[in-house]
């Protein structure tokens, strides 16, 4: 395996596996209650949602295999387009922070409303709190392995 392939798996798998965790401590912070149809909900992205609540641990599953693909394809698209907009570059806490807004505007803008789940509302208030989470979680980590990858020291102004 390549030094580029398993540096964007690893990175991948990270970022995957601290955003999921950060959405079922999510989910029993505001509940109280553990997210146990969680998985299920993603794999509701194509299944439907009432097919993947009812299709158990095997829908669990594919919803696992879609969270880790998703995550790992916007690892990916980061990696693959980091040498060519000169931005990135620039400082990898903010870039980071960005790049996670850029993803979460994605999924709730694009991805989510190309599947059969439920149409949610924009809260501007809620959105703030997930880009923070999102962009520690996520966004950061994805940043700081492509620069360490890419052996890019940040500008100056960063």
């Amino acid at each position: 395996m390549s030094k580029f392939f398993k540096t964007v798996l690893l990175t991948g798998l990270f970022a995957g596996t601290t955003d999921l965790v950060s959405a079922f401590v999510t989910v029993w912070v505001k509940t109280g209650k553990f997210a146990s149809n969680l998985l299920n909900y993603i794999a509701g992205g194509a299944l439907g949602l009432k097919t993947a609540i009812e299709g158990g641990t095997p829908a669990a599953f594919l919803g696992l295999f879609f969270h880790y693909f998703i995550s790992f394809s916007f690892t990916l698209f980061f990696f693959l387009i980091f040498k060519r907009v000169k931005f990135l570059s620039f400082n990898k806490y903010l870039v980071g922070m960005l790049y996670a807004v850029f993803v979460n505007l994605m999924m709730e803008q694009v991805i989510f409303r190309l599947t059969p789940l439920p149409a949610r509302t924009f809260n501007l208030g809620y959105a703030y709190i997930s880009w923070v989470i999102l962009g520690v979680l996520f966004g950061i980590p994805i940043a700081y392995n492509a620069y360490k990858y890419y052996g890019v020291e940040m500008t100056e102004q960063g």
